[in-house]
């Protein structure tokens, strides 16, 4: 299964590591000087959960980030889902 959010289809993100070496001229040192790029991934902060559904009656497995849960929270779980088309 995919590393993908059902509701807000938050997905990895590629990035890079700066690896920095030196000591900063504001605490004596020449300066900061940028040693290497290293290719990366920011993965969401998923989580599964069961979710109850109560105009359907029954509990529905989603697979949702950590900021998109507090939303599932807040509102009604029915229409959240729905408007994902995880429903």
């Amino acid at each position: 299964m995919a590393r993908k959010c059902t509701i807000s289809q938050a997905a990895p993100v590629r990035g890079s590591r700066i690896n920095r070496s030196g000591k900063a001229k504001k605490k004596g040192g020449i300066g900061m000087h940028v040693t290497s790029n290293t290719p990366r991934y920011f993965y969401p902060n998923l989580r599964s959960k069961r979710v109850w559904v109560p105009e359907l009656k029954k509990f529905v497995r989603v697979k949702v980030s950590a900021r998109a849960l507090k939303s599932l929270n807040s509102t009604n779980a029915f229409e959240v889902l729905k408007n994902a088309g995880a429903i």
